[in-house]
């Protein structure tokens, strides 16, 4: 894991659109209801789209790309295999005028597409994600972690550094832990909120994950899940204090009760998870 290598990113002004992409602006309007806000900076487009790796995988897929200011650049990437998936009708209707001979414009919502269905092969997932929706964008990919081998792409900037948080900081939390099993994490830059339309009233930060060599965690997956989860629910408390309100156990005698879950790596909620396994009452 990296921290940020440069939170005043980028220090030059951004360019002007062109013609075609100011008159899109008044044809597509951003929905508070979908958490949108268009990106309108060509240089930080330009700079998510050559955060993707292209190592191990030839199919990409941009989620929401609204007015096509991103869907540009990693169009020039030159990826085996393109698609593009849109929730909104107006950006729809507009990203497949533009892109005329594009095949792989997809109209939907991602949160219920099948993967498997549209890509053969492992895949990464580039994006400038809806605030409202970036976790359970995150938790998806979870779900497909042997398909989804790259995640790129801008979240709120808080949610974007608890992805990266290491332990023993006072951000690292659930998302941090689930993640970082299966991904390893890097938080590469800030963008201001100015380059945003509408702007919003956070910055944002870009990330990087890519799959890691875990194939299956050393421990029931699902009882760490909840293991995790139970942890932080009283994130101010012990390990002790929260897992005794999760789980009935048959003793207390765990080397980890007088920690706070933030103090735990990955490693050591999987030694957690198989103690309480092995500690629960019923087994």
């Amino acid at each position: 894991m990296r921290r940020e290598k440069d939170d005043n990113w980028p220090r030059k002004p951004p360019k002007r659109l062109n013609k075609h992409q100011r008159f899109s602006m008044k044809n597509v309007r951003p929905k508070k209801s979908l958490g949108q806000h268009f990106l309108n900076d060509n240089k930080t487009a330009e700079a998510i789209s050559a955060t993707l790796t292209g190592e191990g995988y030839s199919s990409v897929l941009e989620i929401g790309p609204g007015m096509g200011v991103l869907t540009d650049y990693l169009i020039k990437r030159g990826f085996e295999d393109f698609k593009v998936i849109e929730i909104d009708h107006e950006s729809f209707a507009y990203i497949k005028e533009r892109y005329p001979g594009m095949e792989g414009i997809i109209r939907g919502d991602f949160l219920s597409m099948d993967l498997n269905r549209h890509f053969s092969g492992k895949m990464a997932i580039v994006g400038n994600f809806p605030y409202n929706i970036s976790s359970q964008i995150l938790f998806r990919c979870l779900e497909y972690k042997d398909k989804v081998v790259e995640l790129c792409g801008m979240f709120q900037k808080e949610v974007a550094e608890r992805i990266c948080a290491v332990p023993g900081s006072r951000i690292y939390g659930i998302s941090s832990v689930l993640l970082q099993a299966f991904y390893t994490t890097e938080y590469l830059f800030t963008v201001e909120a100015n380059l945003f339309t509408p702007p919003p009233k956070v910055r944002s930060g870009v990330v990087r994950m890519r799959r890691n060599d875990v194939k299956k965690l050393e421990c029931d997956e699902q009882l760490f899940v909840r293991v995790v989860k139970t942890a932080f629910n009283q994130r101010r408390k012990t390990i002790r204090n929260s897992i005794k309100s999760g789980f009935a156990l048959k003793n207390e005698d765990c080397p980890f009760f007088s920690l706070r879950p933030e103090q735990l790596s990955v490693s050591r909620f999987e030694e957690l998870t198989n103690w309480i396994e092995d500690n629960m009452l019923g087994n």
